[in-house]
């Protein structure tokens, strides 16, 4: 057998390569979109990619199901459980409990495991030329390690009101009817650490489901359903924006992007022009060149590992933009904007100083600075973490304003206060300091330092 794991550090998103080597065949599990990684691996390995699947309609990122199927004419194997509601609408091998995936010599079984959505599914894996034991388990986001996936995204990023309570109950039978699996089976989830998915993932890559049953909290609930739902609904992190935007994509027919696209270098007066026009701009350099100069209007987000994450909760799907940043870094941030399907680059530019335009800065204060101001009614300390975050300790007299939601709640900001703006150690600061000036704030600074430095220096925080 041939296994291989992909894993997208952007997004802590997982998907799955496994072979039949005897026979050349193999699935994909949960593609990404750029779909190139899964060729390489195939063609690497004398494989063919005849098989790919889903364990769920997903929302935190573009699946590359239907750009794998076009390319290498595998067929689609998705859920049908669910009900209508939770179909996909374009045509594809459905799948039901106790169906079973050929590919060469291995055999994957489906389960059926609703509660992070309804029409989510497991695979079972056997190798059956080692053992007619199973071997490993393929969860998506239904069982992390550590931690099992979110019931309340149907009804928190796509609206559907009543749908948390139901997911958090079906979570607890599939928890049930999983724990009955054979103990030494691995598990391959679809999430690691810093997933949106859920509260609290391992960042251990995999596990066992005999592991899982000891140190998975999930786990520690075998008759309490209703402790085990409480605690599965509370503290949950914000479901990004764009969620709501991949569950309707990944089910509904979609223009197919098979490969990354090249984007154009703009001129100075094709640039110039779209900016005097509106279009929106993404800053991707990193916060310290951005704080010392930028263009009016622009929004910052750095092109790290969260790139994509806040584009997701600040750009619009419908509007086009245009990126700032090194040639150098144009295909790793257009591979990261692809995944979760915010396609409308219209060009990038590397340099800000020959434009012609006059540009403006934004002043990063000290620790000591900014807790001279501390106190001061005239002064506003906006601190963008999320409420989670917020709740659990903060600096007495800060207003919490998630910066993902900021553009909904710019009444929460005053127009006349100072403003100082932090987050925990700077990134999200500079993000919201960029939303503000974009829309009209003055009188604005930045700790940098956030609740980071604050909490190193040992100075009091309140909880709420």
């Amino acid at each position: 057998m041939f296994f291989e794991h992909v894993y997208d550090k952007t997004l802590a998103q997982a998907s799955y390569v496994i072979g039949c080597q005897k026979t050349g065949e193999s699935i994909v599990i949960d593609p990404k979109r750029d779909i190139d990684t899964y060729l390489e691996i195939a063609q690497k390995n004398n494989l063919k990619i005849t098989h790919v699947a889903e364990t769920h309609i997903h929302a935190d990122f573009l699946a590359g199901t239907r750009e794998l199927a076009q390319v290498t004419g595998a067929k689609m194997y998705l859920s049908d459980e669910g009900g209508p509601e939770w179909s996909y609408e374009f045509d594809h091998e459905g799948l039901k409990h106790g169906d079973e995936i050929k590919v060469g010599n291995l055999s994957l079984e489906v389960m059926h495991t609703p509660g992070h959505t309804p029409e989510s599914i497991t695979f079972i894996l056997t190798d059956n030329p080692a053992t007619k034991e199973p071997v490993m388990v393929f969860t998506g986001d239904f069982v992390f390690v550590g931690d099992i996936g979110r019931p309340d995204l149907l009804e928190k990023a796509a609206g559907l009101k009543g749908t948390q309570d139901k997911g958090a109950e079906q979570m607890y039978d599939s928890i049930k009817k999983f724990s009955e699996l054979p103990e030494f089976i691995q598990l391959w989830p679809g999430h690691g650490a810093g997933s949106a998915c859920g509260k609290s993932l391992g960042a251990v890559p995999s596990s066992t489901i005999g592991y899982e049953l000891i140190r998975n909290w999930a786990f520690q609930y075998p008759n309490d359903k209703k402790g085990f739902t409480s605690y599965l609904l509370e503290g949950q992190p914000e479901p990004p924006r764009y969620f709501a935007t991949m569950k309707k994509l990944n089910r509904v027919d979609r223009p197919l992007l098979p490969e990354v696209p090249i984007h154009k270098k703009l001129s100075v007066s094709e640039f110039k022009s779209a900016y005097e026009e509106g279009i929106k701009i993404i800053d991707a350099r990193d916060k310290a060149a951005f704080a010392k100069a930028h263009l009016p209007g622009t929004l910052h987000i750095q092109g790290n590992n969260s790139f994509a994450t806040w584009a997701g909760w600040l750009v619009d799907y419908n509007e086009d933009f245009i990126i700032i940043a090194d040639e150098s870094q144009m295909e790793d941030l257009t591979r990261k904007l692809m995944r979760i399907g915010l396609d409308n680059i219209k060009g990038f530019i590397s340099e800000i100083d020959d434009l012609g335009i006059t540009l403006e800065g934004t002043e990063i204060i000290s620790f000591e600075e900014f807790k001279s101001y501390l106190g001061n009614p005239e002064v506003q300390v906006v601190d963008v973490r999320g409420a989670s975050e917020y709740q659990e300790g903060h600096i007495k007299g800060a207003d919490n304003v998630f910066v993902g939601t900021l553009p909904d709640n710019l009444d929460k900001v005053s127009k006349e206060k100072l403003k100082l703006v932090h987050c925990q150690s700077g990134a999200r600061a500079a993000i919201a300091a960029s939303v503000l000036l974009s829309n009209g704030f003055k009188n604005l600074k930045v700790f940098s330092g956030g609740m980071e430095q604050w909490n190193a220096q040992d100075e009091p925080t309140e909880k709420k």
